[in-house]
């Protein structure tokens, strides 16, 4: 096993429509509005971004993103990602079904890069899978929040 390696997969329903889903996911600078784990996002240009992000550990994660799909049509948006974590993430945003919301798929492959994290990969495992469930929960919850209430909060 590559202790420095995880994937995750996580689903969200949502009671909103795909297209408001994919819009409010495909703003990535308002994710600190309603994803409290986000601490900061920053705009580069030419599809570029920074993020800072912390969870229920006591650690700050930062990477640079790289747009590499914004599909409505299919909704998809991918990014690659750099820093802390190496990899890629993606959203997948699909109708659940006539008039009953959205399902928005997230799927991410990294390795961890930031050296506390690997010289903890081996005893720390759980807890940072953990610390990523939770981090997802919370996301899940805000953008539902987000959606209902408008992107007025």
């Amino acid at each position: 096993m590559d202790w420095f390696r995880y994937r995750f997969h996580c689903v969200w329903d949502l009671d909103a429509p795909p297209e408001a889903v994919f819009a409010a996911l495909a703003r990535p600078a308002d994710y600190p509005r309603w994803w409290p784990q986000v601490r900061a996002v920053t705009d580069l240009g030419d599809g570029r971004g920074s993020a800072r992000f912390r969870s229920l550990l006591p650690y700050e994660l930062a990477v640079t993103a790289r747009a590499v799909c914004r599909d409505p049509q299919s909704g998809v948006l991918r990014i690659a990602l750099h820093g802390d974590l190496e990899g890629w993430a993606r959203w997948t945003v699909v109708p659940r079904g006539p008039g009953s919301g959205t399902r928005a798929v997230y799927d991410q492959e990294v390795e961890i890069r930031r050296p506390l994290m690997r010289r903890l990969a081996v005893p720390c495992r759980p807890l940072f899978r953990v610390n990523h469930a939770v981090m997802m929960r919370a996301g899940r919850t805000g953008l539902g929040r987000y959606l209902r209430r408008g992107p007025s909060i």
